[in-house]
């Protein structure tokens, strides 16, 4: 990552994850003694950016800030897309200088290598106004009808498994959201606009925690270590 370069990071991390059916919001679940947000934030750190931003319940914002006291807090939104406009919101036209990258992490990727970070950054430095990080799709693929059939099976060769954190020029993130609508993916509102998405190597290691199961992958890959390990495909 160009040292030179001033960065922030926007995390949103309001949502409820009721796919890990923990019982409370996924950020706060424990990861191996930290909770999964407290990892993220390491990592984000960790990686060099500057600045750090989180987007939380409004009812988590004092025990946030309490967890992570490097990191400023926002109330998060309903939506996903709501939290990445808070976050926004408190950072690029917020009265301070201007980052020259805008990352958007997910927190539920709280293993992600500063190597990823670094990618990303650098290729939006080279020009490029949104940059996603990719792994190839090692899956057989098959389109399928409403019935259960299989229709085609899909070529996966110019597939890409797309994870963050996403980064873009300031002005490039603060256009995409500027319609209001809500996206699982930043760099997809981009696209909507016609903005060229630029993609850099991605790694394993950026796995999503989501499941039960993935949970229980990334606590074991903590307590063997193996989160400090570049796992590129």
């Amino acid at each position: 990552m160009t040292s030179a370069a001033s960065t922030v990071a926007l995390i949103p991390a309001a949502g409820s994850g009721t796919r890990l059916g923990a019982g409370i919001p996924k950020a706060f679940v424990d990861l191996a003694g930290r909770t999964i947000l407290q990892r993220c934030v390491d990592g984000v750190l960790a990686a060099g950016v500057g600045h750090v931003v989180v987007a939380v319940p409004a009812d988590l914002i004092a025990a946030t800030r309490a967890d992570v006291p490097d990191a400023q807090v926002v109330v998060g939104g309903s939506v996903r897309s709501d939290s990445v406009r808070a976050c926004l919101a408190a950072t690029v036209g917020a009265g301070t200088s201007e980052p020259d990258v805008v990352l958007v992490h997910d927190a539920a990727r709280a293993l992600t290598p500063p190597a990823v970070f670094a990618r990303v950054v650098d290729a939006v430095l080279s020009g490029h106004d949104a940059v996603i990080p990719a792994v190839p799709v090692t899956d057989t693929l098959k389109r399928v009808d409403v019935d259960g059939t299989v229709v085609a099976t899909v070529d996966r060769s110019p597939l890409r498994a797309v994870q963050t954190p996403q980064g873009f020029r300031p002005e490039a993130l603060a256009r995409a959201h500027a319609s209001g609508a809500d996206a699982t993916d930043d760099a997809g509102l981009a696209e909507a606009l016609g903005m060229g998405v630029h993609v850099v190597d991605g790694d394993l290691m950026a796995f999503k925690i989501t499941t039960e199961w993935d949970l229980r992958l990334a606590r074991m890959l903590c307590e063997q270590g193996a989160a400090a390990a570049p796992a590129t495909p």
